[in-house]
């Protein structure tokens, strides 16, 4: 009798805990639906993921998965607003509730991942970190950089990268570290570094800024893995979910041919199975996570799929001109791949 009381009790104050956290779920999203808009944390200004253009108007890949998100869960991909963050801020806003989403560049780590009450979402794009330096210095690899003064922005992956590498090849070298990203391009050019070091995407971004940016070069080095993506707060896997699918969605639209251009037409006449689930034709599965029937369609329709987003911020549509390497699709020698809508 003790032993069944005990399991009685036992159960029961498992059963309190789980209703505990089904009361918190939700709560993201009920707090953007009742605010009417998502609150997006984004860079201090990088060219091709996240800046304003002439216009004022936030642009970017990583602006691009806000603007899709606030499509799903309000038909409308202009109900966003964004605050823009510097390396040191970006988590700590997360955290505390000051944004929804974090989609700014940011590497997916165990650390993160698992001791800072945070979850990564997904990849929007793969990187690795390289080098920038001035042509006058006459390097042609990271090899030769043996006793340079690197500059790094603060509270990033890079710094622990950067000295990884030095220590494994015997280097030394002298860090001159900055909390703005633009700051760090602004030293390089003024000669207070010999070299410049963050993920290769944001060197090319930060090369455009420069006065002479064709006097600057990229070594061919890359020297760490860097899968960026979009992060939301731990706790609410409903919240979790949106961002996910948000994403995936605009992978599997490529992959399916699915484009902004042809989206609607795609959603009355397609007879492809995979098509007509993700475009709401067939089944019910935006309601499995709480959006629109037509969820899909919208995120296409307003920012269009990976691909035409790819190709307008960072690709060859773009200044960059960034190959799409890594983050081609993985039928096309790339490492882009999404689960199906089924």
């Amino acid at each position: 009798m003790k032993f069944t009381k005990s399991t009685l009790a036992v159960t029961a104050a498992f059963a309190a805990i789980g209703l505990s956290t089904q009361a918190q779920a939700g709560a993201t999203l009920d707090a953007v639906v009742n605010k009417g808009f998502v609150q997006c944390g984004v860079s201090d200004g990088l060219p091709g993921f996240s800046y304003t253009d002439a216009s004022g108007q936030y642009r970017g890949i990583d602006v691009d998965v806000c603007r899709a998100v606030a499509a799903a869960v309000f038909g409308d991909a202009n109900k966003v607003r964004f605050s823009p963050l510097t390396a040191k801020e970006r988590f700590t806003a997360l955290q505390s509730g000051e944004v929804d989403i974090l989609s700014r560049n940011t590497t997916w780590t165990s650390s993160r991942d698992a001791g800072m009450g945070l979850n990564f979402a997904g990849v929007n794009y793969y990187d690795g970190q390289g080098f920038l330096v001035s042509k006058r210095l006459g390097v042609k690899s990271a090899r030769e950089l043996d006793g340079a003064a690197v500059c790094t922005q603060s509270g990033t992956t890079t710094e622990l990268n950067l000295s990884d590498y030095f220590r494994a090849n015997g280097m030394k070298y002298t860090p001159v570290n900055f909390d703005k990203s633009d700051e760090t391009v602004k030293a390089l050019e003024a000669g207070r570094c010999d070299v410049l070091t963050s993920d290769q995407s944001q060197l090319y971004a930060q090369r455009i800024k420069l006065a002479k940016p064709d006097d600057y070069m990229v070594l061919p080095e890359v020297i760490s893995k860097e899968p960026l993506g979009p992060v939301v707060r731990q706790g609410d896997d409903e919240w979790f979910n949106i961002v996910r699918w948000t994403l995936f969605a605009m992978i599997n639209a490529e992959e399916l041919g699915v484009t902004s251009k042809n989206v609607e037409q795609e959603a009355k006449d397609s007879k492809k199975p995979d098509v007509r689930r993700l475009l709401g034709a067939d089944g019910e599965y935006g309601k499995d996570l709480k959006l629109p029937k037509d969820w899909a369609v919208q995120i296409v329709k307003q920012v269009g799929n990976y691909g035409e987003a790819f190709e307008r911020n960072v690709g060859m549509e773009s200044e960059l001109k960034i190959a799409r390497g890594q983050n081609a699709l993985w039928n096309k020698g790339g490492l882009q791949y999404a689960p199906p809508v089924r």
